[in-house]
């Protein structure tokens, strides 16, 4: 048995609308021998009469009626989802998976989404809390869309992986310590320490640093998550070297940053698959490149 399909149901609204198979079917722009087969074949699949003829004019039965309500809400409901993917096809809406650090998601990410959201407020961008390494393995299995990562990075293949930022890391020192204009490797290892988890591409940068100097100082707590790190620090729980990017808000009056002597980097690339090609992603692309240093 055949089954009904939206022509048909089309078809029944608009000669209970018309009252007249001769109207609806000037009005579809089909012959007046397919409304009926439209409406015979739905019958046959009812299994009921579904219009009447009453002195001239086209009625739908009570079964007929039932029929024509379910049938204006599913057109209404395929015109909505077909207007849905439409808009993201041409990048007016869509969503974004999109994952990077807690200190990329705090100071840089919101100026990217604000970018975003003026040129296109339809586009819901989903961000996830991810290490650099996380954030590849995400993306070659499909589950993520835009990465901001850590550089340097092997080449994977599948994905691009482009140079983004390059902020410095600085000291963030307790207020009430007696502080250098400049620190040093030598005078921040017999600091006590708060620096990042072990795992993390910023204890790798931090550790070499230190390394390079012949120091190799062991911090009183590792953590992953940035502004945990500040608060001890801003508590005179010890010091510690982070990021600070360009535009973000100096830290609060408890805390004061030095510049390091020899200077270092935190250095950011944007990763995304080759084969990107949704508009939304495109979009939040452009506005991620709209804070790129060179």
């Amino acid at each position: 048995m055949r089954e009904i399909n939206l022509d048909q149901l089309r078809t029944l609204i608009t000669i209970a609308d018309q009252r007249s198979f001769a109207k609806a079917a000037a009005l579809l722009h089909l012959a007046p021998p397919t409304v009926s087969l439209h409406v015979s074949e739905l019958e046959s699949r009812v299994g009921a009469q579904l219009l009447s003829r009453t002195k001239g004019q086209v009625r739908p039965t009570a079964i007929g009626e039932s029929l024509i309500e379910h049938a204006r809400k599913l057109l209404g409901d395929v015109s909505h989802a077909l207007d849905d993917v439409s808009r993201q096809a041409q990048g007016l809406a869509g969503r974004v998976r999109l994952g990077a650090s807690t200190g990329v998601i705090a100071h840089l990410l919101p100026r990217a989404l604000a970018s975003l959201t003026q040129s296109h407020p339809t586009i819901d961008v989903q961000i996830a809390v991810l290490t650099s390494q996380q954030t590849q393995a995400r993306l070659i299995e499909g589950s993520l869309d835009i990465g901001v990562v850590a550089l340097p990075q092997p080449k994977v293949p599948g994905l691009t992986i482009q140079p983004w930022r390059r902020d410095p890391i600085v000291a963030f020192l307790p207020a009430a310590w007696s502080v250098p204009a400049q620190v040093t490797p030598r005078w921040m290892a017999g600091q006590p320490l708060i620096l990042n988890d072990p795992g993390t591409h910023l204890s790798r940068l931090t550790s070499q640093w230190f390394a390079d100097a012949g120091q190799r100082p062991a911090p009183r707590i590792a953590l992953n998550y940035n502004d945990a790190i500040k608060s001890l620090v801003g508590a005179g729980y010890g010091a510690t070297l982070l990021p600070h990017e360009d535009g973000a808000p100096p830290p609060d009056e408890r805390i004061v940053m030095r510049p390091l002597r020899p200077a270092l980097w935190r250095q950011l690339g944007i990763a995304y698959r080759e084969d990107t090609a949704d508009p939304a992603t495109g979009h939040m692309l452009t506005a991620l490149w709209g804070l790129q240093q060179k």
